[in-house]
């Protein structure tokens, strides 16, 4: 389940939004989440990265159903930015691997390295740890408040039958699906639009990335894939 302000599968707001009032802020932080432009193309962030590349990486998705807005990357700490990085694992090329204490997701690659995608993970008292599979992947999904949130949002209920996909709707353009012995888990990992969120605890155990980063790796992701969350 996904509990946060504005980007996953559930929430309560904790950024004190008006009463009737949601957004997805609200959603993702609540539900079971100096750069320059052209003109600093030459200036490099402190991973290594230049401006002019983070801003290309993280730029506008004109072609998707509902086009994808720039990412606001002086928002997001260079370190989440994605790249492909040493990592040492035992588990096979295309594995996911979700790093919470250190809100990183990887995909393994061959030749022991991953891409690495920052990511916003599980709230305290939320976290959770094992291994699941994708069962299941959508684009623009619609989202459903688990009956738990709208207890706790009352004015969740108006989607008590589903939102629409759209910008606004929690779980953004693509969603990973996470199953354990054939049962959907209601964890997933999914497309955040709130570059604030990433490298932070927000959610109710659900994994966001930003919205770019999680067309990349939905792109590169079959069904019945593995995917290892890490003890926090």
């Amino acid at each position: 389940m996904i509990e946060r302000t504005g980007n996953a599968a559930a929430g309560e707001t904790q950024s004190g939004v008006a009463p009737g009032h949601l957004h997805r802020r609200s959603f993702l932080l609540g539900s079971a989440a100096c750069l320059g432009g052209i003109g600093l193309a030459g200036c490099a962030t402190t991973d290594g990265m230049s401006l002019a590349e983070a801003s290309a990486l993280y730029g506008p998705v004109p072609t998707e159903k509902f086009p994808i807005p720039a990412a606001d990357i002086s928002k997001v700490n260079p370190k989440y930015y994605r790249r492909t990085v040493q990592y040492a694992s035992k588990e096979a090329p295309g594995t996911i691997v979700v790093d919470p204490a250190n809100y990183y997701v990887y995909r393994i690659e061959e030749g022991g390295l991953a891409t690495r995608y920052g990511a916003n993970v599980g709230r305290d008292g939320f976290r959770w740890s094992g291994d699941a599979y994708v069962g299941r992947k959508s684009e623009w999904a619609t989202w459903t408040p688990p009956k738990e949130m709208i207890r706790r949002q009352p004015e969740a209920a108006k989607y008590a039958r589903g939102m629409p996909g759209g910008l606004d709707n929690p779980l953004g353009a693509r969603t990973l699906h996470l199953y354990q012995n054939g049962a959907y888990t209601l964890y997933t990992i999914y497309a955040s639009s709130d570059p604030e969120s990433i490298g932070s605890g927000i959610t109710s155990g659900c994994v966001g990335l930003l919205s770019q980063d999680m067309i990349h790796l939905y792109e590169r992701t079959p069904v019945k894939t593995k995917v290892v969350v890490l003890p926090a």
